[in-house]
């Protein structure tokens, strides 16, 4: 089959690889329709390089239709229609009993002192086969696959796998009601659905970015848009100046690890980009070289007293947190991975509604071949062409 895989830093290529087979009763293989390009991908492109190896198979966002299933499997058929979520959960131990699927005890990589598997995704995180191929071993099928019913458009439950969940877990984590004010940080895909989910809920949205094509999509849909570098004044005075002085209920971090854009820490993960792998793992662990201006942003925009929800993903133990304000503001956090299986019922019965209520079928600005994966990948980091969601379709 054909498969994204990485072959170095900021170097993707699509190469023919082995089919995937059953490994485990508990296994099933999908063929791959749709799969999505996610901002965490190029985390894999450059930071995380360290703990890639060459032929990784990247990619975290599939759907597809059942081929084969292992003789545990017993809800799956072939010929179903599913959606994978991004993280690899058992269903069945403790954390995934408390909804916390992204700590699933099964699959938890302690090696690295990281939580669930996730597919696609590094070392860290078990380096299992990702879905950006023609086809995909599904470990814990009859789990994590969500069946959805059949139909021509794979983009009413595609991002089922991350983009929705992900946004869905940010604003109940920001615990936001009507008439409250919430700020999202990054009108990429996760901060641009988790607008279009606080206005269903009727927040009053504030989504603030540079990207002047990505805020014309989120004002569309109702939110008002801060443009950072337009706004005249600092970002937490702006917002200020739109709550009664106080600043916004909540504030969602849709930003992250996004190193591009700060020289420094750019540098300082192409140095250890270059570095060999048994020093520059334990850095990226270790070393504080992430991009915290979003986040010093989100605590400085937000009221005292009020919440910070943090969905972009962030890497690097000793990044300079300022304990002294977030305990004078009284400021309440709460982040963490999406925990897919958590939230899914929920979204899926509102994807099964006739009306499309949060825009999935138009979310995603390209719709390209596996083979444009390559340049995909620069042209989404470089924020190029209006993209802001794309997928491939194998």
């Amino acid at each position: 089959m054909r498969a994204v895989t990485w072959q170095g830093p900021k170097h993707m290529s699509v190469e023919e690889v082995p089919d995937p087979i059953l490994e485990e009763p508990t296994d099933a293989i999908i063929r791959v329709t749709t799969t999505g390009l996610c901002g965490s991908d190029l985390h894999l492109y450059e930071p995380l390089s360290p703990f890639m190896t060459p032929g990784d198979i990247v990619g975290h966002e599939p759907m597809g239709v059942v081929e084969e299933v292992g003789a545990a499997v017993t809800n799956l058929s072939p010929g179903d229609r599913v959606v994978i979520p991004f993280n690899v959960s058992c269903g069945e131990c403790w954390m995934c009993g408390h909804g916390l699927q992204s700590q699933c005890e099964t699959t938890q990589n302690r090696e690295h002192g990281t939580g669930a598997s996730l597919l696609g995704y590094s070392k860290l995180y078990g380096q299992v086969p990702g879905g950006q191929a023609e086809y995909l071993r599904v470990p814990y099928a009859g789990y994590g696959a969500v069946k959805v019913p059949d139909g021509p458009v794979d983009d009413r439950y595609v991002f089922l796998s991350d983009v929705l969940p992900t946004a869905w877990q940010a604003v109940e984590y920001a615990g936001v009601g009507p008439g409250q004010t919430l700020l999202v940080l990054g009108a990429g895909p996760i901060g641009d659905m988790a607008a279009r989910i606080a206005l269903r809920r009727d927040v009053e949205v504030i989504v603030a970015d540079r990207v002047p094509e990505r805020l014309s999509r989120v004002a569309s849909r109702g939110a008002s848009v801060i443009n950072i570098d337009e706004a005249g004044k600092e970002l937490a005075d702006e917002v200020r100046s739109r709550t009664g002085g106080r600043g916004a209920d909540a504030v969602i971090d849709a930003v992250g690890m996004e190193a591009h854009g700060s020289p420094v820490v750019e540098t300082m993960h192409k140095v250890v980009g270059k570095l060999p792998d048994a020093i520059a793992q334990p850095l990226m662990k270790k070393a504080g070289t992430d991009r915290l201006a979003a986040l010093s942003s989100a605590f400085e925009a937000v009221r005292r007293g009020g919440t910070v929800s943090i969905s972009g993903v962030y890497g690097g133990a000793v990044d300079p947190i300022p304990m002294m304000q977030l305990f004078d503001k009284q400021l309440q956090l709460r982040m963490g991975q999406a925990n897919v299986r958590r939230w899914t019922d929920d979204i899926v019965a509102l994807l099964n509604q006739d009306e499309d209520v949060l825009g999935v079928e138009s979310f995603a600005t390209h719709h390209l071949p596996l083979d444009a994966a390559p340049s995909a990948y620069a042209d989404f980091r470089a924020k190029a062409d209006g993209m802001v969601k794309v997928v491939f379709n194998p």
